[in-house]
């Protein structure tokens, strides 16, 4: 595909540029979607998701330490931020204080 720039116009030349930067995007997110799914698949097949191996922090985005632990369930905490989640509310109504789920 040879594109002769010599002989295009100014608005032309932009258009051309505007749409190699819109195709290398576009190639890059596919590309990266593929090393992902190929990464995923390989850690997989050894037993482990992709974020056990990196380390991810949780999906929720939290970045403060958790403050309160669901004695129930030790993987739900609850930072102190936010909505309460269920499982605090249920231990509260259940009789229990913030400081019997303090961390």
């Amino acid at each position: 595909m040879a594109i002769d720039v010599n002989d295009m116009s100014k608005d032309e030349l932009k258009k051309l540029i505007n749409d190699a930067e819109k195709a290398l995007k576009s190639l890059e997110s596919r590309r990266k979607a593929e090393a992902k799914k190929a990464a995923e698949s390989a850690a997989k097949e050894y037993g482990f998701s992709l974020d056990e191996l990196l380390g991810a922090a949780p999906k929720k985005g939290s970045k403060s330490p958790p403050k309160y632990r669901n004695p129930a369930n030790a993987d739900q905490t609850w930072t102190g931020k936010g909505r309460k989640p269920n499982w605090l509310n249920d231990a509260l109504a259940d009789g229990k204080s913030l400081q019997d789920l303090a961390i």
